[in-house]
């Protein structure tokens, strides 16, 4: 399923992959989960910092599915195994980062999709760019597969390649432990899967979302040990200067300063939205060395992305999710353009849903988005100042 053009209007279309090198796998897919970056990207409106997307565009980073064949040299997969890819299908795998499992870190790093192949690893046949999850078949370098145990339901575990090692690569950073205060705010897709899995590590975690009317939704679905109304000035107050580690979801530019006042002397605010104040505060931890309370994380490495699969194994961790056909997408992106405030990741149902018979099938009328909310530079560069001008309780 791809599109033409920034409109995100997706149809059926027949791309190819590579054949299988000697550590190639091939993965008949079952479900791809549905990203709000895959919007960012596809209607271009990241493409002032990584550059415009190749069309047709083919998003999708959650993929989830079954061992087809593997190449003559593969060891890490056997045919029939549950295999998932996240964000990355390449890396120079020979530098201090990718040795560590930080490929995310390497300069190298290829997207699974909207990613330049360098090495021949993640080539795909007549394009420059490579292509993601919204496909029945994927081929990708064993090293970038993610084993998925049998025990865990292969249609949950998609998003966890995304939005579960988003969440969980901070928490291990920052080293979130029993009886450490943790706020995750906001409660979409990404929030959801914060809570449960501060939650599993020991943490006293605190949903922090505007109003009350997600307070029930927090506590009694996702398993929040309390909840803070961020418009309540009073809670707010209550809360002030409590907290050892704050992971932000936030999607779009905000006022990120109330959340750092709840931080304690020497917590961490981490902002994880693709917008302006994430990028912003990515700049100043740089140019801080680091010691900015202000920071960013993005994707995580192969290593903790296989931790937080298993841990999601080990604990019952699952993603709240709702399954469509890949005919839905035009819909499912009009969703994420809006907002997400059931908390909800979509998945698409590749197995049952994309075949030839999809190609005489309708998509329904064509993708309508909202104006576009490009990331300037210049809006970055505000977000830059307003936090070295902050006072100094904004660094350690």
């Amino acid at each position: 399923m791809g599109c033409k053009d920034e409109t995100c209007s997706f149809e059926p279309m027949k791309l190819q992959r590579r054949e299988l090198s000697d550590l190639d796998v091939l993965i008949e897919m079952k479900y791809c989960g549905v990203c709000h970056s895959d919007l960012h990207i596809a209607a271009g409106h990241m493409a002032g910092l990584f550059g415009k997307p190749e069309y047709p565009c083919v998003p999708g980073h959650e993929l989830a599915g079954v061992v087809k064949q593997i190449g003559s040299k593969v060891t890490k997969f056997s045919v029939g195994d549950h295999i998932g890819v996240g964000c990355l299908v390449d890396s120079c795998l020979e530098c201090n980062k990718c040795q560590a499992g930080n490929e995310q870190k390497c300069k190298k790093q290829v997207g699974t999709y909207g990613g330049k192949d360098w090495s021949g690893r993640a080539k795909v046949p007549g394009r420059e760019q490579t292509i993601g999850g919204y496909t029945s078949i994927m081929v990708v370098q064993e090293r970038f597969g993610i084993k998925i145990p049998k025990s865990y339901p292969l249609e949950m575990a998609g998003p966890v390649m995304c939005a579960g090692i988003t969440m969980y690569d901070p928490l291990k950073a920052f080293k979130a432990k029993p009886g450490d205060k943790v706020g995750i705010v906001g409660l979409g897709g990404l929030g959801v899967m914060g809570v449960k899995l501060a939650k599993a590590l020991g943490c006293h975690v605190v949903a922090m979302s505007r109003s009350e009317s997600k307070r029930a939704f927090a506590v009694d679905t996702c398993g929040a040990t309390d909840f803070l109304a961020s418009s309540d000035s009073a809670q707010l107050a209550a809360h002030a200067r409590s907290f050892d580690l704050i992971l932000n979801t936030i999607p779009a530019a905000h006022d990120e300063s109330i959340y750092t006042a709840l931080l304690k002397s020497k917590g961490n605010h981490v902002l994880l939205g693709l917008n302006a104040c994430t990028f912003g505060a990515a700049a100043v931890s740089a140019i801080s060395f680091g010691k900015s309370k202000v920071t960013f994380s993005a994707i995580g490495g192969i290593l903790n992305t296989q931790e937080v699969i298993d841990l999601c194994d080990k604990n019952k961790i699952y993603p709240e999710i709702e399954i469509h056909s890949v005919t839905e997408l035009n819909r499912i992106y009009e969703k994420l353009d809006s907002s997400n405030d059931a908390g909800k990741r979509y998945v698409l149902d590749i197995a049952n849903t994309l075949n030839e018979s999809t190609f005489s099938k309708s998509t329904g009328e064509a993708t309508k988005l909202g104006p576009a909310e490009a990331v300037a530079m210049s809006s970055i560069l505000k977000k830059v100042a307003s936090l070295l001008v902050a006072p100094v309780t904004t660094f350690c």
